[in-house]
């Protein structure tokens, strides 16, 4: 049981509606949205803390659809070469600051995040409630092949690599090897299933323009996926990448900045989520330097075009950033989540990062290991809230300097950031 607390005299901005509430109360107790009332009407709750609104704006907590929770901030070689132990504790600290930055939620897009997911649901470390995809399920020379060239060619039984022994990566080629790595992943704890269908900026040896696995590959994890309820993913920049996906089954793509008009138009037809990354040749692009820098700029030459073709044919687009490798930008959720007013209102996008990122997750269904509602501030729903200094409707660059514009963080009805005394 969490503590009952009532926000007083706050503005509401619900998650689904473009516009602030009229002055309420809103009270919580064992995590949850209990009332939702008029000031003038607000019955007292003498049992609960009282946080003084003065107007503020009390929103959802953010989500994050595509968060790698175990690579976020450790540089690729360390991840390669690291003990686990090692990286967890770099994790379960990013956690925190991930949680203190505003983002209650993420949807992990890759990792070994199981044990940190199991810490923070047991209130051991703090961090944002984790839907994991366990290990990138790739085929051999794919985006989440990280080996060396000396490690190939891999014989029958041989050793696995860092990557897969740590569960980062499992490389599967065939349907059967890879319908055995989606259902060991099941088995850990996925809510939903990553697979790699095309070429990556931060991996080495495969080209962007690439598509990979076949049909049948990619369709024996969407079977394993709907065998329990869930969903596949996949990493996809290009058509024919995103188009095989979508005929294998998959029901969210990952990225897309290289498809074309045929391609939205199809994934709109379908109904298939669009986790899009505004991606851009700015001070935060990564890698700064470096072999991959030409991909990468190939890649963030595609992101206007990406998000007009998804806006032009009404294409279910999802907010996530894909950090990896980089501290620095690691802190910079906020920001990342600011740039999306280059395409979207205010409105738009910080509906993007609560109510809708939470109808992709609750694609999960019954793997789901939070029930309740997420994205919304509204009665009944789960007690994720943030009481912000200012108006992100206004001014939605409020949301990048978290440690100054958000007065009290609360996920599940606990508070993690108190007000200032």
């Amino acid at each position: 049981m969490t503590e009952a607390t009532r926000f007083a005299g706050v503005r509401v901005l619900s998650g689904t509606s473009a516009a602030l509430g009229d002055p309420s109360d809103v009270l919580v107790r064992d995590g949850v949205i209990e009332r939702i009332s008029p000031v003038a009407e607000a019955a007292p709750a003498d049992d609960a803390v009282r946080i003084d609104g003065n107007g503020r704006v009390l929103m959802p907590g953010l989500i994050d659809a595509h968060w790698h929770s175990m690579m976020a901030t450790p540089p690729m070689q360390l991840l390669l070469t690291a003990d686990l132990g090692f990286l967890n504790l770099l994790a379960a600290k990013e956690a925190e600051a991930t949680l203190l930055r505003g983002f209650t939620t993420v949807r992990d897009m890759g990792g070994p995040s199981f044990g940190l997911r199991r810490a923070i649901d047991m209130g051991m470390n703090l961090g944002p409630r984790i839907f994991p995809s366990g290990a990138m399920i790739s085929q051999t020379s794919g985006h989440g092949d990280f080996r060396m060239p000396y490690e190939v060619p891999r014989t029958i039984g041989g050793p696995l690599s860092h990557s897969e022994r740590i569960g980062a990566t499992a490389i599967a080629d065939s349907p059967d090897e890879v319908r055995l790595r989606a259902r060991e992943q099941l088995m850990l704890g996925a809510t939903q299933l990553k697979l790699m269908a095309g070429g990556g900026v931060a991996s080495t040896y495969d080209p962007l323009d690439v598509s990979q696995y076949t049909e049948p590959e990619m369709r024996a994890a969407v079977e394993a996926a709907e065998n329990w309820g869930t969903y596949v993913t996949v990493h996809a920049y290009t058509p024919r990448a995103i188009q095989m996906a979508i005929r294998a089954g998959v029901r969210s793509v990952e990225h897309g900045q290289l498809m074309d008009e045929a391609t939205a138009a199809l994934l709109a037809s379908k109904g298939i989520w669009l986790c899009l990354q505004p991606f851009l040749e700015d001070e935060d692009a990564i890698p700064a330097a470096g072999a991959n820098l030409v991909k990468r700029r190939q890649m963030t030459s595609g992101t206007d075009t990406a998000y007009a073709l998804a806006i032009k044919h009404g294409v279910r687009i999802a907010f996530g950033t894909d950090t990896l490798f980089d501290a620095g930008l690691a802190t910079k959720q906020g920001k990342q989540l600011a740039k999306l007013v280059r395409w979207f209102s205010p409105a738009d996008v910080l509906r993007m990062a609560t109510a809708d990122n939470a109808e992709l997750l609750a694609l999960s269904g019954p793997r789901n290991p939070y029930p309740g509602r997420l994205g919304v501030v509204e009665e009944g729903a789960i007690a994720d809230l943030l009481l912000v200094e200012g108006n992100p409707l206004d001014d939605i660059g409020l949301l990048a300097d978290p440690a100054q514009n958000l007065a009290v963080i609360m996920k599940g009805g606990t508070l993690v950031k108190r007000p200032a005394a």
